[in-house]
């Protein structure tokens, strides 16, 4: 009877780690998804597992065969990257959220400012301050950051003082510890960072609309996973985005 009982208790772990779920997700992501988690537990799920990072290194994993059944990205591009590459399930694709740019200080010396073209930034710089802020080769909040700041104007100076971070939070980071004096990221992240406060808000028009599309991966394809991606758009989970600022897309 023992060694029955331990095989069942043998096959019913191994089904259980079989229902386990890995998210790759973006960065900012992170509290979120984090509120989430126990949420989708507490209905009788495995514990997730979460892997945040920016939305370029996320992806390149995923090709690399690093094992994941959900990717989460931070923009359209990544996520049309692996798609391009037969990484996702096509048909699960979905966009699920929104965010706002802004340009944060560290909040011991935030003062607001009005972003357009008659922007001082060489003053709000100083002679050696740096703007962190994503990657603007690979990082999507790098990307946006660059997009805006050419369309207002002001990339030929931020270029040469650019402090180029591997993810949104690395830039984030880099304005709380004051090592720079602005940076440009999400509202999101910047709603989690005791230390930043808020100085300005990116026009709409001056980038890209930001925006989150999620996937089911092509490898970690299974009902759960397709499960969990339903649960992201339940009443719930939409809750717990809004209570950390994101904009919710109607499905």
């Amino acid at each position: 009877m023992r060694i029955a009982a331990l095989i069942l208790f043998l096959l019913t772990s191994a089904a259980a780690r079989a229902e386990d779920l890995t998210i790759f997700a973006a960065a900012s992501l992170t509290d979120a998804l984090r509120d989430i988690a126990p949420l989708w537990e507490s209905a009788g799920h495995a514990e997730l597992r979460f892997n945040f990072a920016s939305s370029a290194t996320l992806a390149r994993q995923i090709e690399q065969g690093a094992p994941a059944n959900l990717f989460a990205s931070a923009d359209q591009k990544w996520m049309d990257w692996a798609s391009q590459r037969h990484l996702i399930a096509a048909d699960t694709r979905r966009t699920l959220l929104g965010n706002t740019l802004v340009l944060v200080m560290p909040r011991a010396r935030v003062h607001p400012v009005t972003i357009s073209k008659n922007l001082d930034l060489a003053s709000l710089l100083g002679p050696d301050g740096r703007i962190a802020t994503g990657d603007p080769t690979s990082v999507p909040a790098g990307i946006y950051a660059k997009q805006a700041l050419t369309a207002l104007g002001l990339w030929p100076l931020a270029e040469l003082h650019l402090a180029r971070s591997d993810s949104v939070r690395s830039a984030l980071l880099l304005v709380e510890r004051e090592e720079a004096p602005l940076g440009i990221v999400y509202s999101t992240d910047a709603a989690v960072a005791p230390n930043v406060a808020i100085a300005g808000t990116f026009p709409e028009d001056t980038h890209d609309r930001i925006t989150y599309p999620f996937a089911v991966t092509q490898a970690g394809d299974t009902p759960e996973a397709r499960g969990f991606l339903s649960f992201l758009n339940s009443p719930g989970a939409q809750a717990a985005f809004k209570r950390r600022g994101f904009l919710t897309v109607p499905q």
